[in-house]
């Protein structure tokens, strides 16, 4: 994250006044887990059908970027801009450095396999802009992203990184 200060000075009549400006636009979190991309556009013309669509290929990759944190992801609130939610159900331990998929559909969410579901075949994220929003069980926001595709999407795969 690059944080910038305003320096700005003013001498009146010999004295010397200065003022610093606070960061600009700081939206990093303090949070061991972070969003590390989106597949907002499914691959695919999309179709919400359970049995036939393409929900599951709509993810969020979430990651434990601590180097010595377990975290655990019951009650994390993942969140879109119209209010769109899920909440992490059950326990699902994140080691440092893992990551959790969180996929569209139905399936078995699986720790060995580093996946879980939103038991739901609507997508959530919108495939030319949205926000997304990750919360602490407590409330507090862990990260958010807004993104477009024009901007955000240069490659046009329906694929956006934010953290490495």
């Amino acid at each position: 994250m690059r944080i910038r200060f305003a320096l700005a000075a003013t001498v009146t009549a010999g004295t010397l006044a200065v003022v610093v400006a606070a960061p600009a636009q700081a939206t990093e979190y303090s949070s061991a887990l972070k969003i590390k991309g989106v597949q907002y556009d499914a691959p695919g013309r999309d179709s919400n059908s359970c049995s036939t669509g393409n929900t599951k290929s709509e993810y969020l990759t979430i990651k434990n970027y601590s180097r010595t944190s377990k975290v655990n992801l019951k009650g994390y609130v993942v969140k879109d801009a119209t209010g769109n939610r899920f909440v992490f159900p059950s326990n699902h331990y994140l080691e440092p450095g893992d990551y959790v998929t969180l996929r569209g559909g139905h399936g078995t969410d699986s720790d060995a396999k580093n996946v879980a579901y939103r038991q739901n075949c609507n997508f959530i994220w919108n495939n030319d802009k949205d926000t997304i929003y990750l919360y602490k069980p407590s409330g507090a926001h862990a990260d958010t992203h807004a993104y477009t595709k024009a901007k955000n999407d240069r490659d046009g795969n329906g694929y956006i990184t934010f953290h490495g």
